[in-house]
Order: C-alpha cells, then structure tokens, then sequence
C-alpha cells in the first residue's frame, strides 16, 4: 500500500478485468455481430469507444479481446515460470555436469531471435488442419510459453544456488529429508518473492507479445477479437477512424504499465534487504 504506483496499478489492472469479464455478459451488443448502419462511428453517448468498420462497439469488443489477452497473458506465464522454476530449481539445486547441460540448452534457447521462432511455429500451426490449433488462443500460449522460460529459469537457479547452503538446508539433509522435499519444502519458498515478481512483469510481456503477433496477423484469428489484432484491423483506417486504433493501444499501454508497477512494488515489498 505504500508503493503509491504499484497500489494504482493493482486497483487499474482490477478494473480492466472486471471489465473484461462483466461487460461482454451484460452489454446489449455483441463483439461479433456487425451492423452496416453503424460502420465507423465516431465515439458517442451510445457507443463511448465508436465502432469498427463492420459496425461491432468498440467497447465491447475491447472487453472481449482483453479477456482473451488477459487469459493468454496469464495462462503463458503460468507455462514459462513452471518450466523456468523446474528447470533453474534442477539446475541449481544439483549443480556440477546437471547445472552445466540444463543452462548451456538455456543459453542457447535464450540466443535464437524469439521472434523468428514465434511466427514460425505460429505459421506451422496455422496451416494444420487441427481447429483446436488453428487461430485459437491455445496455440499462442504454448509457443509463448515454451520460449519465454530461459529467464525465469536463470533467476531461479541463482536463488537456489544461494539458499541451498544454508543451515535450515543442511539441518534438512541432516534428518533425512529426500531431496525432492528439501526442493519443494525448504529452498523453493525462500526463493518465491523473486519469481513471483517475475511472474507478474511475464503477463506484461505476454500480453504485449500476443498482440505483436496478432498485428503481425500469426496471432488469434478474426473474427475473435484480441487487442493485437484490432490494432491490425485499425491499420487501413487510422486516417479517417483513428479511434479504432487509439483505444486498443491504449488498452495495451495501460495494462502493461499498470502490470508492471505491481511488479516494481511487490519487488520492494518482498525484497529484505529493500530500505524505506
């Protein structure tokens, strides 16, 4: 609560969810119906955000699409932080020839473009005849996912490096604590507060990395609204319809930012050598 902008970011990231979550549900429009008597209409009483070139609200769909981004963001950095802490917990935890073959494949993983492989697995999948993993969301959580763990993976294993050769840890050893409970009972929650501050700035870049993609058009297909890719659909008619383009990057921007300023402050607010 102290941490003025991290307190902002959390009542800002609360509202943009509930948004998410509430409005689609309750709103007389719907994200996907179109309607040719309302193609691009500027922001009004009756629709604060405009429509889109098909006549969709804006608003609604930016609730819908946060839902899915959000969902994509979350669901992602649930995937990289399980694979970076199994991995670094591993790595760390064992050391010797184990640390050097799990963070050498780190290292490596960590030195190909991201990018590159994110629209190439995003293009392979999309020409699969499986519709499970054609322009749905699930394919963009395991490609993020299994390429956004090398961080969380290095950060964990310099934690377990550190905590593994204190007392509370030998004294474990000592009264016959398999090596499985010294990870998961002793040394993994001395070592939560950075990955838990990691796992929130991950749904930031999640978030931020979905929509690169679906601007990139390898992303969630149309119709089904993310903010990535509206900004994409904005792109022909930002010159006479600017509000289709500002209000989903601005949807980007804030909770991005908001999500990170939770991070800085729970970094402070779990860190023990923080001053005040």
């Amino acid at each position: 609560r102290k941490h003025r902008p991290a307190f902002i970011g959390l009542v800002t990231v609360t509202i943009i969810a509930l948004c998410c979550l509430i409005v689609p549900w309750v709103t007389r429009y719907d994200a996907l119906k179109t309607n040719v008597d309302l193609i691009r209409q500027p922001p009004s009483l009756s629709h604060i955000f405009g429509t889109d070139e098909l006549g969709r609200d804006l608003f609604v769909r930016l609730c819908d699409g946060g839902r899915i981004s959000i969902i994509i963001g979350l669901a992602t950095m649930a995937m990289a932080i399980f694979l970076g802490t199994l991995i670094g917990a591993i790595a760390g935890f064992y050391g010797g020839r184990v640390d050097n073959v799990l963070m050498r494949f780190t290292d490596f993983v960590l030195s190909i473009p991201q990018l590159f492989l994110l629209l190439l697995f995003a293009q392979l999948l999309r020409t699969t005849n499986n519709p499970v993993l054609s322009g749905g969301p699930l394919p963009i959580i395991v490609i993020i996912g299994i390429l956004s763990w090398p961080g969380s993976a290095r950060l964990v294993r310099g934690q377990f490096l550190s905590v593994k050769s204190k007392e509370f840890v030998e004294a474990a050893r000592m009264s016959g604590a398999t090596n499985l409970r010294v990870m998961i009972r002793h040394i993994l929650p001395n070592a939560a507060s950075p990955i838990i501050v990691a796992a929130t700035l991950r749904v930031g870049q999640a978030i931020i990395t979905e929509s690169t993609l679906s601007f990139l058009g390898f992303g969630v297909q149309p119709p089904t609204p993310t903010w990535g890719n509206m900004l994409k659909n904005a792109q022909a008619q930002m010159t006479y319809a600017s509000w289709t383009a500002i209000f989903p990057g601005l949807a980007i921007l804030i909770t991005v930012l908001a999500l990170n300023y939770m991070g800085d402050g729970l970094r402070d607010a779990l860190d023990p050598h923080h001053i005040e």
